[in-house]
């Protein structure tokens, strides 16, 4: 076993948090390309299999389920914060805005609504933002999408003429953009990015690797045939299948990294450090047990984190990825080589940068990396919305104070 340096606990705001994982699966189609098959990734001249980011993100905002009501069942979902969430869409105006305001308003004419329709995608969307296939799926929040039907159902219960209206929308962007927690708790996470209007953009303090295996690709083409259930019961019917077709499947230990950017995140939620501390807490559930997947009936593409690494501190953020540039071989309990090869890894950078860090670590029926305090899922979580929480930060470099771990 490897060591790598000892951990300590801060007592004031750390910089950042930082989330390493080591997950298992067996048989899964986990994240698919345009084709079908696999994504993957080349590193250390081995091509590796790759879940994007964009496919973690996704599930773990909605807590591996359809919708923000599923998710809200969930315990240590986003959702059963209480803070208000979002919608991602092309559709924000014809979808949600228009047919709630035309409930209110339904003596509004055909051209009011169009009017008023067409105004509010051009002020959203950008210039092209009448045409569908032109706009850009954006992120509105709650209050945002409530504070815009409440405008269009005034426009159309006025009758507002199209200057008065672009006036008005022009006042709107700028409320909007002032409400506090407007943009919807995701986006407050996971940043917002809106090319028509850069005063509504939001910096993501949660920055989000793509997860690869820490070995060589490992696939299987599984070969499929359809069943014709009524030919089957038609004794003059072929014997032929249905359909035949091949799936990917694949198999590995992939290791993810998330970094915290703390000062940002408790920005975004308004200064709010305990409920960014309850955030981070409920993110760290969320990572350990939420599973991307596509192909779930089939593949049942369910499994926890084995092994997290949590580090608190203000130092220089970085992955240890790199702990797998030379590929693990596969052969014994790869698992375990892969956390001896992460604490070599990270025991050769602690020698190198001598940095001031908290670590705590969970592990699985598996021995862990020397010199960092085990804990449940349940502990890691605690130790990072505690460390967040605190109620001063840190300088940077600072030396932290020690708490037991």
């Amino acid at each position: 076993m490897t060591t790598a340096s000892a951990a300590t606990t801060t007592t004031t705001r750390p910089r950042f948090i930082q989330i390493h994982t080591l997950t298992s699966y067996a048989g899964v189609l986990l994240n698919r390309d345009d084709s079908g098959m696999a994504k993957r990734l080349p590193f250390g001249g081995t091509t590796r299999i790759r879940v994007s980011s964009q496919c973690l993100k996704r599930h773990w905002r909605f807590a591996g389920q359809e919708n923000h009501e599923a998710a809200a069942k969930v315990a240590d979902s986003l959702q059963s914060l209480g803070i208000p969430m979002g919608e991602r869409t092309k559709e924000l105006v014809t979808g949600i805005v228009m047919p709630a305001a035309q409930k209110v308003a339904p003596e509004a004419s055909a051209d009011q609504v169009k009017l008023v329709s067409d105004a509010l995608h051009v002020e959203l969307y950008g210039k092209n933002g009448a045409d569908a296939k032109k706009r850009q799926a954006l992120f509105f929040g709650q209050p945002e999408i409530d504070y815009l039907t409440q405008l269009a159902t005034e426009a159309l219960a006025q009758g507002t003429s199209a200057e008065e209206l672009k006036t008005s929308l022009k006042s709107a962007r700028a409320n909007m953009n002032a409400l506090k927690d407007a943009a919807g708790l995701e986006s407050a996470l996971f940043g917002r990015m809106v090319t028509s209007d850069v005063a509504s953009n939001r910096d993501a303090p949660i920055h989000v690797a793509h997860a690869l295996t820490v070995h060589a690709m490992e696939r299987d083409l599984d070969f499929a045939t359809a069943v014709d259930d009524l030919r089957q019961r038609d004794p003059n019917a072929d014997s032929g299948s249905a359909g035949m077709f091949d799936i990917e499947l694949t198999s590995g230990v992939f290791y993810g990294y998330v970094n915290i950017d703390v000062e940002l995140l408790v920005s975004n939620l308004g200064g709010d450090a305990a409920v960014a501390g309850d955030v981070v807490g409920r993110l760290l559930n969320l990572i350990a047990k939420v599973s991307p997947g596509a192909k779930k009936g089939s593949t049942a593409p369910f499994a926890a984190a084995e092994f997290m690494l949590v580090e608190a501190s203000d130092e220089q953020p970085r992955t240890l990825a790199n702990a797998f540039r030379r590929a693990v071989p596969l052969k014994g309990d790869v698992f375990q080589h892969a956390i001896d090869s992460l604490g070599a890894h990270l025991a050769g950078l602690d020698a190198a940068y001598e940095p001031k860090t908290s670590r705590a670590q969970m592990v699985a029926n598996l021995t862990g990396v020397s010199n960092v305090p085990a804990k449940s899922v349940r502990g890691l979580a605690e130790f990072a919305s505690t460390a967040v929480a605190a109620t001063s930060a840190n300088a940077v470099n600072s030396a932290p104070a020690t708490v037991e771990a």
